[in-house]
């Protein structure tokens, strides 16, 4: 301890800032390279690992073998123009972004797969298939379905890197301070050599849950290459509003993410010159529930739903072409954001709900998480999984009822108001039932039903034939209340190819590493204006080996 109380750390090579997967890729890759590494994070050991244990696992992989295996045709080629069409690049500082755009799609089509793969990690083998679009050839959305969930979920794809840096602690080459808090960066003229901060009081919290903020002295610590990997914003609503593109957001939301996700150092990098850039870029969801069993505040867990649910907004209206579930999360947000409310609704039936409903998140789908082949094989039986009947059964947003009518009633008492007119809610069911009856029909939303059904994975377990919704054998009617749920920013620190964060003037920020959401997932934004799902545990695999590899080379030998 230094005469003021600030703890003083023998030198590391690396200095890692956050103990998410970025965080982990990075140091496991610079401890690969022989460096000495230390990792900080302001969360007690429960939370080792971040938001990405809580994480679905889905990655996004280009002309797979468990794409080809379902007669999925991908390319790089289609993928980059998917890619492109949904990011809309479309600002002076997109420059960066877009090459790391590039260069992400040619590692999801190339070396993704086959490295994770020899790092243990295994993919179910159906593929899923997120974000539609239903635009035109070069609009925004997966023209095939690329989102593959690794087998374990979030921890499956932690394992690896945890291992990784466990070794490193064996052999005296990584050290891990929780409750350190980084909060500045330390110079020596224009290089980062190292980072100062808060060491907090110790805390009991479990995995997720808000720990103490109580600080019981301070830390600095020097190194040749720093490597900010502290995620995003979505935890921190206040930060999330400021950031919201024209306007405040949704006066109510729910949280996806832990409150530990507050992009305060994210914001200390800017302070210190930093550039942070396409912060308005953000993604969250609409379709959020709260959580019955909440880790955080105001947990909400995101509806990954089939496409046969109607999509009502708040009085009733059934949402415009193409904003089907699945098909443009951010469309979707930004229409129901000129509606002037802040929930929305999803109006289904029972045998809807049993094969089309599953829930985001690790501790959602314990089947997959813990590898439990007899667990999965429930799924194809009759009714719905465990995690979603408990919603069904005890979640707040859910309501039942024999009839259009009855159904409207509960929806109007679960909100407080009158909003659903219940003859309006019987004509616009009785309207789409005859199209069922037709057999061909102009409804747009049952004609994309009939066309998912030709994947397979679409087909076994994601999507119900057409059918009349409010025939009794499929009943009962069910209504799921949805409100925004913040997950993640699209938007973060500037870097290069090689990870290092740029300055306002675009010129590298000697010693200074940024990874993961930090960075945008690279490069201050690489998705653009929209994501194509499955990229985001993707980016942080990406980025932070790439951060990882280059902070190790500047470190020399």
């Amino acid at each position: 301890m230094d005469s003021n109380g600030a703890r003083t750390w023998q030198h590391a090579d690396v200095v890692v800032v956050g103990a998410g997967l970025s965080g982990l890729v990075s140091a496991a890759e610079a401890y690969n390279a022989g460096r000495t590494v230390l990792i900080l994070d302001q969360e007690p050991e429960a939370s080792l690992g971040g938001q990405a244990h809580w994480s679905f696992g889905g990655l996004f992989l280009v002309d797979s073998p468990e794409q080809r295996r379902l007669g999925v045709k991908d390319s790089a080629e289609l993928a980059l123009s998917d890619w492109l069409g949904s990011a809309a690049f479309d600002r002076p500082e997109d420059a960066w972004p877009r090459r790391w755009a590039e260069a992400y799609v040619d590692f999801a089509a190339g070396e993704k797969r086959a490295w994770l793969h020899s790092l243990g990690v295994r993919f179910f083998p159906l593929v899923q298939w997120a974000e539609r679009g239903g635009y035109d050839a070069q609009g925004h959305g997966n023209s095939v379905p690329r989102f593959h969930v690794v087998w374990g979920t979030g921890p499956g794809i932690l394992a690896p890197f945890l291992a990784k840096v466990q070794e490193g602690v064996a052999a005296g080459k990584v050290q891990l301070a929780f409750r350190h808090r980084a909060t500045e960066l330390m110079f020596d003229g224009g290089s980062v050599t190292g980072v100062r901060g808060d060491v907090l009081e110790d805390s009991a919290a479990n995995r997720g849950e808000a720990s103490s903020r109580e600080v019981t002295g301070g830390f600095n610590v020097s190194a040749e290459a720093v490597i900010v990997t502290t995620g995003g914003i979505g935890g921190n609503h206040p930060m999330v509003r400021e950031q919201w593109p024209n306007g405040t957001g949704p006066d109510y939301m729910l949280t996806g993410v832990p409150a530990s996700v507050d992009g305060e150092f994210q914001q200390a990098v800017a302070r210190a010159g930093g550039a942070l850039i396409n912060t308005d870029r953000m993604w969250h969801y609409p379709e959020g529930i709260h959580n019955p069993d909440p880790v955080w505040p105001n947990h909400g867990i995101r509806i990954l739903s089939g496409p046969s649910p109607l999509w009502l907004d708040a009085t009733g209206r059934r949402l415009p072409v193409p904003l089907f579930p699945g098909f443009d999360s951010l469309g979707t947000l930004r229409h129901l954001e000129t509606t002037g409310h802040d929930h929305s609704w999803f109006v289904l039936n029972k045998t809807i709900i049993s094969k089309e409903f599953a829930l985001s998140g690790s501790e959602q789908n314990p089947d997959l998480t813990g590898k439990d082949m007899k667990l999965l094989a429930k799924r194809a039986l009759p009714g719905a999984t465990g995690p979603v009947q408990k919603f069904i059964d005890y979640g707040v947003d859910f309501v039942q009822a024999d009839t259009a009518v009855e159904l409207a009633g509960k929806m109007n008492k679960l909100v407080g108001s009158g909003l659903i007119d219940p003859d309006g809610l019987q004509e616009t069911l009785v309207a789409r039932d005859r199209q069922v009856s037709s057999g061909l029909g102009k409804d747009t939303q049952l004609n994309a039903i009939r066309e998912a059904r030709r994947f397979a994975t679409d087909k076994l377990m994601r999507v119900v034939p057409p059918h009349p919704m409010l025939a009794p054998e499929h009943g009962p009617l069910i209504a799921v209340r949805l409100t925004t749920l913040t997950r993640k920013s699209l938007g973060g620190l500037a870097t290069d190819l090689s990870a290092r964060v740029l300055s306002a003037d675009g010129t590298p920020i000697e010693g200074l590493y940024a990874a993961g959401e930090a960075a945008g997932f690279g490069g201050g934004g690489l998705h653009g204006n929209r994501s194509l799902e499955g990229t985001f545990l993707g980016g942080c695999l990406f980025s932070g080996r790439v951060a990882g590899r280059h902070a190790a080379g500047a470190t020399g030998a």
